[in-house]
């Protein structure tokens, strides 16, 4: 069997390395909605297509931007 090793707190290095998870954001849902509106503008009539798609080309935009935002903070080690 294997030797019990026991290690003081003092002594003990950090379990791993923190983990990044990313803020909470409305975007996704934004998205979602000026496709869904979009969609729907293709049943119904075709200036909701046009509404749909600002919205949802202007919400992808403001995401990446704010991912990139996001990830510019990192340290350099990742």
């Amino acid at each position: 069997m294997a030797d019990e090793v026991r290690v003081s707190e003092a002594e003990a290095e950090p379990a791993g390395e923190a983990v990044h998870l990313p803020g909470p954001s409305y975007l996704p849902v934004l998205t979602a909605f000026g496709i869904s509106i979009g969609v729907v503008g293709v049943v119904v009539m075709w200036p909701l297509i046009v509404i749909g798609a600002l919205i949802a080309v202007s919400s992808i935009v403001r995401w990446i931007r704010e991912t990139r935002d996001d990830i510019s903070e990192l340290p350099l080690q990742h």
